[in-house]
């Protein structure tokens, strides 16, 4: 009886117990070969009873369930595949046909496109999928683009970087940075004064006040590396100003070493008041020529809502002239308003202090703001386009026309 037990435990395990556990059958299994191992034995000794045949009945029960689940689940399997396989070919027709559709679909986009109700919108499901993909396609080409500028500037710096750590190079940069902090230096005793007016910070956000700190660091570096630069003062410039703290951040340990003068005295303390000129783009006097003997005021302000009348007011209330460039008179001005930013003022007034011509000076005006230089004075520009207009509208015809027969007989 032993024997034959053990017999039956080894069929129940190396047959009947991989294929309970492949098909998740292995619980109710259990139960069934412990009672045929009982039978068995029962059978030795003649004593049979009927529950010994319902165990038997439920272990082919068992058995033909987890057989009709196998095929059930091996004929929807091929009826799945071959409407997938379906519908990839009416995708492939569609893509040959050149219709919108996207390259890489996954089999859940491929259910969905199943289940869409009409043609129309598989149609429109398909497009949208084809937008996406070459929304995403475009990302990636930026994206890849944008590394490899990354990595050019990179290459580029680090070759730059290998440029300034030859002992030429070197060299030649710090003699340069003597010569030009020796006219500095020189400007300081014999140069002419350039005032800027720091007292607008009560006029700016504190983004604006950085704007104008940044401006005035091109502006210092500009006029240190020029030829006869101007001797720069800061005046009405206060301790532990807004103005102060972002030159610190700016300059950091070089703020102390600048060769520039600055005072908490307003400039009509230092210098005479006739000697004084505040340029502003609302000032009516246009500046003719540029005068050496005379010390030019420039108001350290960035507005961007474009406060009009600031600058004038203050040099009113002092008693001072004022004067603005003459833009007008030789630029065909487009659109903006004329003011000009700090470093542009700079390069303006070194290259009239140099040169003493306006063409060469107003070059550093932003090409945006006007059409091209002009050769007649506007206002004669002007007079001839009013002209035209009244023409073109027929407002007064005759008189127009013979008012513009007086002034251009031939033309």
């Amino acid at each position: 009886v032993q024997s034959a037990n053990m017999l039956l435990r080894k069929i129940v395990r190396s047959s009947v117990l991989p294929f309970a556990a492949q098909h998740g059958m292995k619980k109710d299994l259990f139960p069934l070969s412990r009672t045929l191992s009982l039978s068995l034995c029962l059978k030795q000794d003649k004593s049979c009873e009927p529950s010994e045949k319902l165990d038997l009945d439920e272990w082919k029960k068992v058995m033909k369930s987890g057989l009709e689940e196998e095929v059930s689940e091996m004929v929807s399997q091929p009826k799945e595949l071959s409407s997938l396989a379906a519908a990839r070919e009416t995708l492939e027709m569609w893509r040959l046909a050149g219709k919108a559709v996207p390259e890489n679909i996954s089999e859940e986009q491929l259910k969905t496109f199943m289940e869409c109700p009409s043609k129309s919108a598989k149609k429109k499901y398909l497009k949208y999928l084809h937008l996406t993909e070459l929304r995403k396609k475009n990302d990636k080409r930026k994206m890849d683009e944008k590394r490899e500028r990354r990595l050019k500037a990179q290459d580029q710096a680090s070759k730059t970087d290998e440029t300034k750590k030859s002992p030429f190079v070197c060299m030649w940069s710090s003699t340069m940075d003597k010569a030009y902090n020796w006219r500095a230096a020189q400007s300081m005793i014999f140069g002419q004064p350039l005032v800027f007016d720091m007292s607008y910070e009560k006029e700016m956000s504190v983004r604006e006040v950085t704007n104008t700190v940044r401006q005035l660091v091109l502006s210092e570096s500009c006029n240190r590396r020029s030829v006869d630069p101007f001797h720069i003062h800061f005046c009405n410039f206060k301790d532990d100003s807004l103005y102060h703290r972002e030159f610190i951040k700016q300059y950091r340990e070089a703020w102390g070493k600048l060769l520039i003068t600055v005072t908490e005295q307003c400039y009509t303390e230092i210098f005479p008041k006739d000697k004084l000129i505040y340029l502003t783009a609302d000032s009516p006097k246009v500046m003719k020529t540029f005068d050496h003997d005379k010390i030019y005021i420039v108001g350290s302000m960035v507005d961007k809502s474009i406060k009009t009348g600031v600058s004038l007011a203050r040099a009113k209330r002092l008693g001072l002239e004022t004067a603005a460039l003459p833009l007008e008179k030789y630029l065909l001005w487009s659109s903006g308003a004329k003011n000009l930013t700090l470093d542009q003022m700079m390069h303006i007034l070194l290259t009239l202090k140099d040169t003493a011509d306006w063409k060469k000076a107003l070059e550093f005006v932003p090409k945006r703001k006007y059409c091209g230089f002009v050769n007649k004075p506007v206002k004669e520009l002007r007079r001839t386009l009013d002209l035209i207009n009244t023409l073109k509208l027929g407002k007064g015809r005759e008189e127009v026309q013979k008012q513009f027969a007086k002034s251009y007989p031939k033309k």
